[in-house]
């Protein structure tokens, strides 16, 4: 059935093969190649983490020096946050704010092919590279380093603003301009909502991070002075800069995760989603209140409390609006006739994980609590929860949730159930347990620690390699299902009683589906008729 459909869209002349995935603006087939990269990186970046569990299971040294180690940790924190969260979201974003909105494709295709083919270019010229600085790229180490590998780190982070830029561009665009007629502010889908902030949190942050980046290159060839402390420069510099961008990069890596959930929930509960509005607005705030919150990065470094209290309150306010979501996120379930699928169970654990991650940020969000916990793993294991438990999970609930439309196959619910299992015991085994050695006062970033944090490090490998094999299973499950997978109703998942503010647009399908090998230029709309109606957004 798939194969007749997309026969019977194919262009006489359109590109076939390899070649065709080479040269599509399809947004449709690049999003399907942005999540694919992504994936692959996420292997990367998940084998180095592996590596450095295996380093950290006893005290001393053990499979690796103190500097392979710091190439591990820099590669894989650049690696899982420009080259898999940022991206990965992107895909889905074109993957589906073109049919959510009623335009056959995005504003400017072949920008959007270029803002692809742009990261696989700068993940090879990372990796070749494999700088030791750390993925923050902290000064003055980072301009005295004489190795080449930290300006191929800087050139592929250039590159990657580059098409992050370019992208946000060509979404704010589609979004603000291409929509269909009916399609409002008012009856947005809450992804697109998030789509929409995050792109805008992209414009404004990126360029804040290539200035920096720029004047970091410069310092290291002895061009300019701004960052070295040797001829006069300020290295705290970096760190303004550098986390002027970061801390809202947080949010878009979170804010598409959570429009992902915004999706996911109503429909697997067979309910409308509850406080529609308040959903839309605490995402504007959140993107709003980003701009906010960077120096309680830095409440150590000698900046005077008046300048660090304003940071304080902030850093506290953000988590209102974020509480809201999960607040209507319940309201939502409550009552309804939940179907615990996968894209459910991801959906719900992602809520469950973020609650963890919002909690231990605030209470390390006063400076007083901030000194002792700074540097230490109470912090890796807020970040990991964050965006592994947050963003990660996200993206697997919205994987298993339009798989069946991008593919016309559905996955295996069972291996769906280990993936998720597997996934979550093993986050919470190796991420949890960083909360305790960050009470104890073990420093992030180093590769040996006191005999006395055995036990939890040895258990964090352990955790470390289960949620490994979680990964595994998924692979083999996307595998099953090109391969044996049966073939999928248009819409799996049912209708919404009731759903008021989606698309309902006369002319225009409600959600169309994207396939995978539809040719450039295909029709969006008979592609959904060739495979009957889709059933709701």
């Amino acid at each position: 059935m798939a194969g007749e459909v997309v026969t019977a869209y194919r262009h006489r002349n359109a590109p076939i093969g390899v070649f065709r995935w080479l040269t599509t603006t399809n947004h449709h087939e690049i999003g399907i190649l942005y999540l694919a990269n992504s994936f692959f990186f996420f292997l990367l970046g998940g084998t180095l983490a592996l590596l450095m569990r295996t380093e950290l299971a006893y005290p001393g040294p053990t499979i690796v020096d103190a500097n392979t180690y710091t190439e591990l940790f820099t590669m894989h924190g650049t690696t899982m946050i420009f080259l898999v969260s940022i991206p990965i979201l992107a895909g889905f974003g074109n993957l589906m704010v073109p049919p959510l909105i009623g335009a056959k494709d995005m504003a400017f295709p072949r920008i959007n092919a270029l803002s692809f083919w742009i990261i696989p270019v700068a993940g090879v010229i990372m990796w070749m590279g494999a700088a030791n600085i750390g993925w923050t790229g902290y000064t003055p180490l980072s301009v005295y380093d004489t190795s080449s590998g930290v300006d191929m780190w800087i050139v592929g982070l250039q590159l990657l603003g580059i098409s992050s830029t370019a992208g946000a561009i060509n979404f704010l665009v589609t979004i603000l301009r291409h929509r269909a007629p009916g399609i409002t502010f008012k009856n947005l889908s809450l992804f697109v909502w998030s789509i929409l902030v995050t792109q805008g949190l992209v414009l404004l942050a990126t360029p804040v991070l290539a200035g920096g980046l720029f004047i970091l290159l410069l310092d290291r060839h002895g061009i300019t002075a701004f960052l070295s402390p040797a001829v006069g420069g300020d290295p705290i510099m970096w760190q303004h800069l550098f986390w002027f961008y970061s801390h809202p990069a947080v949010y878009i890596m979170i804010l598409p995760a959570m429009g992902i959930i915004s999706e996911v929930i109503p429909r697997m509960s067979h309910k409308p989603i509850f406080g529609y509005k308040a959903i839309a607005l605490s995402t504007v705030a959140i993107g709003f209140l980003s701009f906010g919150v960077w120096v309680h990065h830095m409440f150590t470094t000698g900046i005077s409390i008046s300048a660090r209290l304003p940071f304080m309150v902030i850093t506290l306010a953000i988590a209102v609006p974020s509480g809201i979501k999960i607040f209507n996120w319940i309201a939502t379930m409550w009552g309804g006739a939940i179907e615990l699928k996968a894209p459910m169970l991801f959906a719900i654990g992602f809520v469950t994980m973020f609650v963890i991650g919002g909690i231990n940020g605030v209470f390390q969000a006063p400076i007083p609590l901030d000194y002792p916990l700074q540097d230490t793993y109470w912090v890796v294991a807020h970040l990991h929860y964050v965006l592994f438990g947050g963003t990660i999970l996200g993206v697997f609930a919205g994987f298993y949730f339009w798989f069946p439309r991008m593919s016309r196959r559905m996955y295996s619910e069972r291996l769906a159930r280990w993936h998720f299992a597997f996934t979550l015991i093993g986050m919470n085994l190796v991420f949890f347990t960083m909360h305790f050695l960050g009470l104890e006062g073990m420093p992030r970033r180093v590769y040996d620690y006191p005999p006395s944090m055995w036990t939890l490090n040895w258990l964090e490998t352990v955790g470390a390699f289960i949620l490994g094999f979680g990964q595994l299973i998924f692979v083999a499950n996307v595998a099953w299902t090109f391969v044996k997978g049966p073939v999928s109703d248009p819409d799996p998942w049912g209708e919404i009683p009731g759903q008021a503010h989606e698309m309902r647009v006369p002319g225009v399908p409600t959600y169309a589906m994207p396939i995978l090998g539809v040719p450039n230029g295909a029709s969006r709309e008979g592609t959904t008729e060739a495979m009957g109606p889709a059933r709701g957004p």
